[in-house]
């Protein structure tokens, strides 16, 4: 979609719902490296769904971040984002406004709403590409400077293959796909596991290969399910940077994370991230995409060090985090039908000038939805049988799943009713936004 600003412009976005002023202050320090070293115009983006103190922590972190030609910070509370999206709703003149803002911006958490919000506020501003950040991760340092990804994301993303195999280090791409744009670029994390089950592994590995093979298709083989454990949520391990590395590729989804990414507006603008919330994982559908269409990326070395909040450690804090991996299990009936058919589609996913086709993708969705639920039915009989082996907090939540379950059944399936839904009225929405721009909602 062409945006006419004739600015080459990004949007560097961070989604918050935790206190992250330390991350404020060196995302703002990657914002002004990108727009020294590439000449880019940068929109930094911060959603801020935290309570008021925390807000104005963050709006203090903002106003000390130095003044840089080429950067501009929005920072977003809920109310502003809220009425930016009733605008962009209205304008767009889809059924059911109320819903739609409801997947938009719910009132619980949700990784691919948050996501959603800043790729509709990146059209309205403009951006040509959206470049995400995580507030629970800081950057690598090596010899004194930050180790910054929109350096790699910056080279490559949007260049015609053929023109970003000048850029990396190595091009590991068929040379049928070089026609195509880089449609991504990302990288992986270090330090903590991307999900905060390491205490599983550590009470019980067989429990732990038991619980994390449950996201896998259930008719893979043992020696795959395997493999899928060691190499889930680990990201790429404990390797500290030292020198770059990138691929020209197709990039592998197990190989990048939300918190080390950037898309290409032509992919996003097109299709959005699954609205579920409280459910990890829902904001890794693009990645996948990508991968299937055979989209070009480039996965590079720069990798973010992902740390751990203390609100995890509370009570309240695990039952939230174990119901969003539940939840993530729960989806993966859908998603491996999904996932399964778009790579089965390939080029299919496609249109004539290589954009992704929205419409092939609603119709993959639509498909996957009445799966039988037995196997859903099975995944949670297996996550109490474990749980319940590990006793003490896993057994007392075990209990509480037990009185959830149906409910989780539905709403499983019904997220994914409503990505297909979403889906279906992505282009009026970017197109409303892009009209409507950010205005006075702009922080």
């Amino acid at each position: 979609m062409n945006h006419g600003t004739g600015a080459d412009r990004i949007c560097l976005a961070l989604p918050t719902n935790r206190a992250c002023a330390a991350t404020i202050a060196a995302v703002g320090a990657e914002a002004a490296y990108a727009a020294r070293h590439f000449g880019v115009e940068v929109r930094l983006l911060i959603l801020d769904s935290c309570d008021d103190a925390t807000r104005s922590a963050h709006a203090r972190a903002v106003a000390e971040l130095p003044a840089v030609p080429g950067v501009s910070v929005h920072h977003l509370d809920e109310a502003a984002q809220r009425d930016f999206l009733r605008g962009v709703i209205q304008r767009s003149g889809v059924a059911e406004p109320d819903t739609m803002l409801r997947f938009l911006l719910p009132a619980d958490v949700s990784y691919g709403a948050c996501t959603n919000r800043a790729f509709l506020i990146a059209a309205a501003l403009g951006c040509r590409s959206v470049h995400r950040r995580d507030s629970d991760s800081t950057y690598q340092v090596l010899d004194g400077a930050p180790v910054f990804p929109v350096h790699h994301e910056l080279r490559s993303l949007g260049k015609l293959a053929a023109e970003a195999s000048a850029g990396v280090t190595e091009t590991l791409l068929d040379p049928a796909h070089t026609h195509r744009p880089v449609s991504l670029v990302g990288s992986s994390f270090i330090g903590e596991l991307s999900v905060d089950i390491g205490e599983i592994a550590r009470l019980d590995a067989g429990v732990y290969h038991d619980v994390v093979s449950l996201w896998a298709p259930v008719d893979w083989p043992d020696e795959n399910k395997r493999q899928l454990v060691e190499e889930s949520f680990t990201g790429a391990g404990s390797a500290r940077f030292t020198g770059d590395h990138s691929t020209l590729t197709v990039v592998d989804p197990m190989r990048v994370d939300m918190c080390n990414i950037s898309f290409d507006h032509e992919v996003y603008e097109r299709v959005p991230l699954p609205p579920a919330t409280s459910t990890i994982g829902s904001d890794y559908f693009l990645i996948h995409l990508v991968h299937d269409a055979a989209l070009p990326g480039v996965l590079h070395n720069r990798t973010i060090e992902n740390f751990y909040t203390p609100e995890r450690r509370t009570d309240a804090g695990f039952v939230a985090y174990q119901t969003r991996f539940v939840k993530f299990l729960l989806s993966m009936l859908y998603f491996n039908h999904v996932y399964a058919a778009m790579a089965a589609a390939g080029d299919a996913l496609l249109d004539g000038r290589g954009h992704v086709r929205a419409d092939t993708v609603v119709e993959l969705l639509r498909a996957s939805t009445g799966q039988d639920r037995s196997e859903n039915v099975w995944r949670l009989d297996r996550v109490d049988t474990s749980y319940r082996k590990l006793g003490g907090r896993y057994e007392a939540f075990a209990e509480l799943l037990a009185t959830r379950r149906e409910q989780l059944l539905d709403e499983a399936e019904r997220d994914i009713e409503e990505f297909a839904l979403l889906t279906g009225a992505w282009a009026r929405l970017v197109h409303a936004a892009v009209a409507q721009g950010l205005g006075s909602a702009g922080g």
